[in-house]
């Protein structure tokens, strides 16, 4: 989705609970943070502990902006865990990092505001 639609978009569509059940949002604590050179739009590879049930997942994350491979480490984030893993380059992106634009369009991390366990699921 373009920036300026992210700022603008009007509300989706209604859909049933079922229909938001079916997406599976955990929280996770990201492991690793590398740069991504080879990526078209500037982004970090991550690695994401999401806990005994879900693991160790990766995720390419367009989060240059606001945050560095040394401030990512021990964040929590909120991922979409079970979209078909996606191939970005040479790396298998396995989870979706969920964010919010800013003002400006760039990403700003979706994260619980107080420390929770992790593999915990969206409800």
């Amino acid at each position: 989705m373009h920036v300026d639609h992210a700022l603008s978009a009007p509300a989706a569509p209604l859909i049933d609970f079922a229909e938001f059940l079916a997406v599976d949002i955990r929280v996770g604590r990201i492991l690793t943070a590398e740069a991504f050179p080879e990526a078209r739009k500037p982004a970090f590879k991550l690695s994401i502990d999401f806990g005994p049930v879900i693991g160790i997942k990766r995720s390419s994350a367009q989060v240059t902006e606001h945050y560095t491979a040394e401030t990512l480490p021990g964040r929590l984030v909120a991922a979409v865990v079970n979209f078909p893993p996606r191939q970005i380059g040479k790396f298998m992106s396995e989870v979706l990092t969920l964010g919010f634009p800013d003002a400006n369009g760039a990403v700003v991390l979706f994260s619980p505001d107080l420390d929770v366990p992790i593999g915990g699921r969206l409800f």
